[in-house]
């Protein structure tokens, strides 16, 4: 079963954000993990300047908090177009990530950072352009890329050191589902080539969390909350990760205080889980009466029900693709990465969502509708002769 990854794509570009799915050499790490959760670690050896690439939606937000609680001064560079009254504190300067559209980088000349972070590369001329302009005046480069770079998806515990998919056209600047993968590998590449030995290129797998706009998780708690027959795909064992924006930003930030260097997948939680653990944890977070009926990936095909499109975050363990459940972690944990609980994602995404305008409340942008999802399980049940829910 292939993946429905145009939306994912669409969303991730969308939100300044990545999404699902080397270049530089092994990670080199600096003192003893912290704590990439909480607030309880020691507190950095001092304050640093720091400079985003974007910053003003989801994860770009995460880090800018992150950061100021840890005492950090934050630069932000974008067009000034989305969410532009973030973080009035902030020093916000404005120019184009394309050096050939209007100012540029202008504004970026001569000024002097301890790190960036780059939350908005996707191609890869535009990533060389940041990276060379500021080599000379900035410690260390932190690129946000993405797990969907690695060239056999099947293979499960993907690492770091897997090779990463290739494109014909290298100098494509279309962002679509066969070369979102390729060009982020590109963008890593050009990175660490400006910066050699100085840059930290962070895979994320699927971010969720309060403030995510693509509702690529969402939909999962909003609908085991509300209960009755919930269309579950697959049979519950295929594994699922997922990382809180919140903990991703952590893990980075401590990171760039630390001058960490190399590639790391940054996915979570830390302790396996699979659909079936994630959906009854679901359950319990939300205290629903929600009950799963597990639809096998096959008939699902047959439905045109998508892998994480249709059906967010499930990647069935048997598909073209399987191997983006189940990408190793061990360098991130080694390196402080901490999840937290995955009710505690659960509760503050439904607080967060459950504020927005209802407008925006009654159009998901990910998952099925409560009419389509009853058409599949009525078929389902039909083609089972059942009319009894798992």
């Amino acid at each position: 079963m292939k993946l429905s990854r145009r939306g994912v794509i669409q969303a991730a570009a969308a939100l300044g954000a990545v999404q699902v799915l080397g270049c530089a050499s092994s990670p080199k790490a600096g003192p003893g993990p912290g704590s990439a959760a909480g607030d309880g670690d020691s507190a950095p050896s001092k304050p640093l300047n720091l400079l985003i690439l974007g910053g003003t939606r989801f994860l770009g937000p995460a880090l800018v908090q992150v950061a100021q609680a840890r005492g950090h001064t934050l630069t932000l560079f974008n067009r000034g177009k989305s969410n532009p009254g973030l973080f009035p504190d902030v020093e916000k300067l404005q120019g184009d990530r394309d050096p050939n559209k209007g100012e540029g980088l202008k504004a970026l000349a001569g000024r002097k950072w301890d790190a960036v972070i780059d939350t908005s590369g996707y191609v890869p001329r535009i990533v060389k352009a940041s990276a060379e302009l500021l080599a000379p005046n900035v410690g260390q480069y932190v690129f946000i890329s993405s797990v969907s770079v690695y060239k056999e998806m099947t293979k499960k515990n993907l690492s770091e050191s897997d090779a990463v998919g290739t494109i014909a056209d290298e100098t494509t600047e279309e962002v679509g589902e066969e070369s979102y993968g390729p060009l982020k590998a590109l963008c890593e590449k050009a990175a660490e080539a400006a910066l050699p030995g100085r840059t930290l290129n962070i895979r994320p797998g699927l971010i969720v969390g309060p403030d995510d706009g693509s509702d690529r998780f969402t939909y999962w708690p909003l609908r085991v909350a509300k209960g009755g027959e919930v269309l579950a795909p697959g049979d519950g064992e295929d594994p699922v990760q997922v990382i809180d924006a919140r903990d991703l930003a952590a893990f980075i930030i401590r990171n760039v205080e630390r001058r960490t260097a190399g590639i790391f997948n940054v996915t979570g939680p830390v302790e396996p889980m699979k659909m079936k653990g994630m959906l009854e944890t679901l359950r319990e977070a939300t205290g629903s009466d929600a009950r799963f009926t597990w639809v096998d990936s096959a008939f699902l095909e047959q439905q045109k029900v998508t892998a994480f499109g249709d059906m967010p975050a499930w990647v069935p363990r048997t598909g073209p693709e399987s191997g983006i459940g189940a990408v190793s972690i061990a360098r991130a944990t080694q390196a402080g990465l901490v999840t937290r609980p995955l009710a505690d994602t659960v509760r503050d995404t439904l607080t967060w969502f459950h504020a927005l305008p209802a407008d925006r409340q009654e159009k998901l942008r990910a998952g099925l509708s409560a009419e389509r999802e009853k058409e599949v399980l009525a078929a389902w049940h039909q083609a089972k002769g059942t009319a009894k829910a798992g």
